[in-house]
């Protein structure tokens, strides 16, 4: 483990939780009769797939004091995250979500985080901002600035940052933690111009840009003060554009889906290893693409993050 906040290759900040994911395929959620329980959370997820590919990692987040937050501390631990910023919450419980599977591309998503998460509960001034400055990569969601304090700590901690190295935007865009799209885009804007990436679907990016064309998309999230825009489009791959006027559109890599959840977090944890590894564009992207497949391929999501040899793996059956 990192004894140091200089050894961290990547902090997350935002979103965990317990996974409750049906043990059976197809079935509605009143019939599943049995659920393997995870750990989730797109902030905790992008942490431990950088991990299982060799990164030093750690969450800033909250949970609950109670046996659900202890269990989320274990797993962390178990998969390599440093677990030294996450903190409990008496007030609140730590949040669940289900989900139902019903491949290749149905799979809804039913959060039980009210009366509030835990991790909207992040307070500015617990904030470690001499490890977010130092760590290679500082990665934070959208829904960190769905409600106060959490919105107000991540924009602190994307101040603080200032652009030193990688600062990455993961648009995140979750209808349920809104009010009115509308309200959010101005903490949109305000979260680009600190970051150098920004990553979302075309949903996340016509949220954050207002337009949903890929080229569109990729163009006004460099406007917005990015380096990097990654736009993914689901069957049709991904579009990247740097602002040195590198661009790489790859294809998805097909394989059979069991559960599409998760694909992006694991695509996320492997951007940030071709970003640590100082990789063109292109092959960030084959890889990161190959990661996502991986993952979507099998039932769970943060112990379905692959390792460097199953990635290359699958790359080197094309």
């Amino acid at each position: 483990m990192p004894e140091s906040a200089e050894t961290f290759d990547l902090i997350t900040m935002g979103r965990i939780g317990v996974d409750l994911y049906p043990l059976q395929t197809g079935v509605p959620l009143p019939q599943v009769e049995s659920f393997g329980k995870f750990l989730g959370g797109s902030a905790a997820n992008v942490a431990v797939a950088a991990a299982r590919l060799g990164h030093a990692t750690a969450v800033i987040t909250r949970t609950g004091n109670d046996p659900f937050g202890s269990y989320l501390h274990d797993a962390l631990k178990e998969f390599g995250v440093d677990d030294r910023f996450v903190t409990p919450v008496d007030a609140y419980p730590t949040p669940i979500t289900f989900c139902e599977i019903f491949p290749p591309d149905d799979f809804p998503l039913y959060f039980y985080r009210r009366p509030k998460a835990p991790d909207l509960e992040i307070h500015t001034d617990e904030l470690d901002f001499f490890a977010i400055r130092a760590s290679r990569i500082f990665w934070i969601t959208g829904t960190g600035l769905s409600e106060e304090p959490s919105r107000s700590a991540t924009l602190a901690a994307l101040k603080a940052r200032d652009k030193s190295g990688i600062t990455v935007f993961d648009l995140d865009w979750r209808p349920m933690f809104w009010n009115d799209p509308e309200a959010a885009r101005p903490y949109y804007a305000e979260a680009l111009r600190h970051a150098t990436v920004a990553v979302g679907n075309l949903e996340e990016c016509e949220i954050a840009t207002g337009v949903r064309e890929p080229r569109a998309c990729a163009q006004a999230l460099l406007d917005a003060g990015v380096e990097l825009a990654v736009v993914k489009q689901g069957p049709k791959g991904v579009l990247a554009v740097h602002r040195d006027g590198t661009t790489a559109e790859v294809p998805p890599v097909p394989v059979e889906v069991v559960n599409g959840l998760g694909a992006g977090d694991a695509f996320g944890g492997s951007l940030c290893h071709g970003l640590l590894n100082g990789w063109e564009l292109e092959k960030t992207m084959r890889y990161a693409n190959a990661a996502g497949a991986l993952v979507a391929s099998r039932l769970a999501c943060s112990s379905a993050m692959p390792t460097e040899s199953e990635v290359d793996g699958l790359l080197a059956r094309g």
